[in-house]
């Protein structure tokens, strides 16, 4: 009992420093995988969330197919871009946010005019960050709270006589290991500079609130924005393309925009041209206008509904990846298996359930880094506890099944009416048979481990049912030999007489066996048997788990036996004793050669021996014995 508690003890020891050591490593910007498995765990549970209708703020005016056929070119020419700002400022938007980048010079005429129209109301123009690589990168060069913004080498800006009438932001989103965008980066730096971004900047605008920047979170005034560890908004969608109001630029050229789709609204205006180039995958869509994934983020920020991802729920997550994997495997470790794994099931599907519906209520806890940290300790510990019970079936049906095999009916009936039998060493007469194969040594480094198995299966199952059929009691298997004993629960008349007869169907049986088996196997094969009756001492060896054996002067000569019948070319040698005992008158199918008179290993004085074989038959001895004087 003990040690199984220091055991579990240390398995949840483990389990809990592996679920830290997962979510320290991941926290830490290693096990990427993880963050391709969020992705896709974000999605499932986004389209279980379904679609939500989204807070009216924001108007996408969409630079879609429609306009460029029309117009037959795209970019949309600048004094053409002028004509769609012009027509939504008059309409009286909250704020005008241009999701286009204009950086390079076009027509003089159309610039121009595209710069005195951006003088006409709010507005805020995109710019875009450069990094070293395709991937926004965090560098821990500085240290403070700035220390964790996407650096860029440099900001693409737009051209000074635009950026002189807007204000502007960065337009670059952070997508995961799928390419979903997740999140928004709320501030990025080069070496020198920080700048807003540009969902940032236009909520700034709308709100018309202060900014304030402050570790893991942003203010908009009196309003706290919480964001991830790095600055970042976290986004979750609302539905399909064109779930956020979307028209197109064509019905400002036609002259059929709606009023009310603009007046006090936010209007992104931006490309959603087939081919374009800037489309992103997301829960609904395979391909989404990067213009509605940032009027995404803005109406999150203005809104105030983003999900909520920051420090606290990070706290959260850490002890979640610890605790969750130790209630687990303490649930598995119950003594009630079953229970204990329905309970751990249990325990898994509230976690779904709990996990899910946090997110659908605006919390983003983290699935991927739970699963990371609890899956694997789980695993192993339940195959573990798999293994070691299947063992421990294995081992008490071994128990069970060799407890029937080797107590007699007659012996497992005294055991039920006396259960202290042989508690005690008892003295009594029995007869005892030894049985052993030969060569079977040198076989085992020749041939293969699982057909030398077979073989030892076919062995024992030969010796178990002659034995039982006889009234033996097999007291163990040797390797591959075997002790038989005649004489318990207690001494019987015939006990002599059934170990002769024992010995004798063991030498046929044993011989037709080997004569069955591939030539190679048979010629390495030979066997030798020795018998002999007399007083033993009986008793129970073991303290938990006890077995009955017997000891003693008979039981050594017996065994002795087996080796005065190879060192005489015989395979079964018996006892004069034995054969007095059991009134032996010799029979017609077998040839009883002798007497030898023997010494034996271990002790002094001789034992008169005799050696049987068939007169025919698989294995007879013929010509190889002869009468000994």
């Amino acid at each position: 009992m003990r040690s199984r508690r220091v055991q579990i003890l240390v398995a949840l020891v483990l389990t809990a420093l592996w679920g830290a050591g997962i979510y320290a490593t991941h926290a830490h910007g290693h096990l990427r995988f993880l963050d391709r498995l969020e992705a896709t765990l974000t999605d499932w549970r986004t389209q279980a969330r379904g679609v939500q209708r989204p807070p009216d703020l924001v108007t996408i005016v969409a630079i879609d197919d429609t306009v460029v056929k029309r117009g037959g070119t795209y970019p949309l020419p600048r004094a053409d871009l002028a004509r769609v700002v012009d027509t939504i400022v008059q309409f009286k938007p909250k704020v005008v946010a241009i999701d286009l980048l204009l950086v390079d010079r076009s027509a003089a005429i159309g610039d121009a005019t595209l710069a005195n129209t951006l003088a006409t109301g709010r507005m805020v123009l995109a710019a875009a960050a450069i990094f070293p690589s395709a991937s926004e990168t965090v560098s821990r060069s500085s240290e403070g709270p700035l220390a964790v913004l996407p650096e860029a080498e440099r900001f693409l800006q737009p051209l000074p006589a635009f950026a002189d009438h807007a204000e502007v932001g960065i337009v670059n989103v952070a997508t995961g290991q799928s390419g979903s965008p997740l999140s928004v980066p709320m501030l990025f730096r080069t070496r020198d500079k920080v700048e807003l971004s540009f969902p940032l900047r236009v909520a700034a605008r709308a709100l018309d609130e202060p900014l304030t920047v402050a570790p893991g979170h942003l203010m908009l005034g009196d309003r706290v924005v919480p964001t991830d560890s790095n600055l970042a908004l976290p986004i979750t969608y609302y539905g399909p393309r064109r779930t956020i109001r979307t028209v197109s630029a064509q019905s400002i050229f036609d002259g059929t925009l709606d009023r009310a789709a603009i007046e006090n609204r936010i209007v992104v205006i931006g490309a959603s041209v087939a081919g374009g180039g800037d489309f992103y995958p997301t829960p609904f869509d395979s391909l989404m206008p990067g213009v509605e994934v940032v009027s995404t983020a803005i109406t999150h920020l203005v809104a105030g509904d983003a999900i909520l991802r920051d420090h606290r729920v990070r706290i959260a997550d850490a002890l979640t990846a610890i605790l969750l994997p130790v209630l687990l495997v303490g649930l598995l470790a119950w003594r009630r298996i079953a229970l204990g794994t329905m309970a751990a099931a249990a325990v898994m599907i509230a976690w779904a359930g709990l996990n899910l519906f946090a997110f659908t209520h605006g919390v983003w806890l983290n699935a991927a880094t739970t699963l990371a940290a609890a899956v694997p300790p789980v695993a192993v510990f339940a195959g573990v506890q798999l293994w070691a019970g299947g063992r421990r079936t294995q081992y008490f049906a071994a128990k069970s099944r060799s407890l029937a095999q080797f107590q007699a009916p007659a012996l497992r009936d005294w055991l039920s009416r006396d259960p202290n039998f042989l508690s005690k060493p008892v003295r009594q007469d029995a007869a005892v048979v030894f049985v052993d194969l030969s060569g079977f040594t040198g076989l085992s480094e020749r041939i293969d481990p699982d057909e030398l198995t077979d073989i030892l299966k076919a062995f024992h199952a030969l010796i178990d049912r002659i034995a039982i059929d006889c009234g033996g009691m097999i007291t163990g298997f040797l390797g591959d030999g075997a002790m038989i004993l005649f004489g318990l629960p207690r001494a019987m008349p015939d006990d002599s007489a059934r170990a002769l007869k024992c010995a004798v169907d063991l030498h046929r049986g044993l011989a037709r066996w080997i004569a069955s088996l591939p030539p190679a196997i048979a010629g390495q094969l030979g066997y030798k048997i020795g018998a002999h009756c007399g007083p033993i001492v009986a008793s129970r060896l073991g303290e938990s788990h006890q077995h009955i054996t017997a000891t003693g002067d008979t039981v050594n000569v017996a065994s002795r036996l087996m080796e005065i019948a190879a060192q005489n070319d015989a395979r079964l040698a018996l006892s004069d004793t034995l054969l007095d005992a059991a009134d032996f008158q010799g029979a017609p199918d077998g040839v009883l050669s002798g007497p030898l008179l023997a010494h034996v290993r271990g002790r002094s004085g001789v034992v008169t021996v005799w050696f049987w074989r068939d007169r025919e038959g698989p294995g007879q001895d013929a010509d190889k014995a002869e009468m000994i004087d």
